[in-house]
C-alpha cells in the first residue's frame, strides 16, 4: 500500500506493529522493515556514490544505524521517512569526503541492482521493434551521464523525486529542510541535465527535454514517462 508522498508501502497499522517489536529488541521484526525498504535504499546510494562496493556499505550502515536507533524512533515522522534519512545523510557525507570527482554513469552503477532514474528508462513500446529500442538505451545511457555530473545533492533529490517517486514534501522531510528548497534544488536539477542533454546530443536532449518539461510541469515523476524515466515495479 502506497501513502500519498510515495514513502508508505504497506498499511501503517502493520508497520507499526514490526516498529513496536522492533524497538522491543525482535531481530524478526527488524528484518522484516529491512526487507520492505532494503531495494529503495541500495537504489538511492547507487545513484548518488556511485560505487556499488561503496554503496553497499552505506546501505550497511544504514539499517545498522537503524537497529541501534530503534528504540529512539519518536513516532515523528513516517518509518520510511526516519531512513530514508540515515541513508541521504549517509550518502551526502560520503560525498563531501570524497569531494568533487568524476562519476561513473548511473546506468553502469545501477546495473542489474533494480536501477535508479537512469536505469528506468525503459519503454514497453519497444519491445520487438529494434531501433526504438537502441534509441530508447542511447537516451537512457545519456541521461545516466548527465544525472552522473549533478551535485550530490541535486542528484539525491532528482533520485528520490524520480527514481523514488516521492512527492516534495515527502522529500523535504527527509532533508530537513522546507518544500520550497527541495522543489528549488529539482529546478535546478532538471535545468542542469536538460543542457547536458543538449550540449552532448542535441536531437535526443530536444527531445527529452520536451518530455520532462511536461511531466515536470503537471508534478508527474519522470519514471512514469515512458521513453524518458518510464517503467515502475
Amino acid at each position: 500500500m502506497q501513502a500519498g508522498d510515495g514513502i508508505e508501502t504497506v498499511p501503517p497499522s502493520d508497520e507499526d506493529a514490526l516498529i513496536e517489536r522492533a524497538r522491543e529488541g525482535s531481530p524478526a521484526a527488524f528484518d522484516e522493515l529491512v526487507r520492505r525498504y532494503d531495494r529503495p535504499i541500495l537504489r538511492l546510494a547507487l545513484g548518488i556514490v556511485k560505487s556499488e562496493e561503496d554503496a553497499r556499505d552505506i546501505y550497511q550502515e544504514t539499517f545498522l544505524k537503524a537497529w541501534k536507533g530503534i528504540r529512539g524512533f519518536r513516532k515523528d515522522c513516517a518509518f520510511g521517512t526516519w531512513i530514508f534519512r540515515i541513508a541521504t545523510n549517509l550518502c551526502l557525507d560520503h560525498a563531501r569526503r570524497r569531494g568533487p570527482a568524476r562519476h561513473e554513469p548511473l546506468e553502469a552503477a545501477e546495473s542489474g541492482k533494480g536501477g535508479g532514474p537512469a536505469a528506468r528508462l525503459e519503454d514497453r513500446s519497444v519491445e520487438g521493434n529494434p531501433v526504438k529500442a537502441v534509441e530508447a538505451g542511447e537516451l537512457r545511457r545519456l541521461i545516466g551521464m548527465a544525472l552522473a555530473d549533478l551535485p550530490p545533492r541535486e542528484r539525491l533529490v532528482f533520485g528520490l523525486r524520480h527514481g523514488e517517486g516521492l512527492r516534495l514534501g515527502a522529500i523535504a522531510a527527509i532533508l530537513e529542510t522546507s518544500e520550497e528548497t527541495a522543489r528549488n534544488c529539482l529546478y535546478r536539477a532538471h535545468q542542469s541535465l536538460r543542457a547536458a542533454l543538449r550540449h552532448v546530443h542535441g536531437k535526443a536532449g530536444t527531445a527529452a527535454d520536451s518530455r520532462m518539461r511536461e511531466k515536470a510541469n503537471r508534478g508527474v515523476p519522470l519514471r512514469d514517462t515512458p521513453g524518458v524515466l518510464g517503467g515502475t515495479e
